[in-house]
């Protein structure tokens, strides 16, 4: 019974290791900024 405890145990902490691993260890500065599309700039009314 203690046996499969621990076998339990050891699963769970393998599994929050990889969940842990997956959401810190990306970039550094995190994901990079994105990349906006060029807007048309207007010209002001001339009157």
């Amino acid at each position: 019974m203690l046996l499969i405890l621990l076998e339990a145990l050891l699963a769970l902490l393998l599994l929050v290791g990889i969940v842990w691993w997956t959401m810190f260890s990306g970039r550094k500065g995190g994901e990079p900024p994105a990349i906006e599309p060029a807007r048309e700039e207007r010209k002001p009314d001339e009157k």
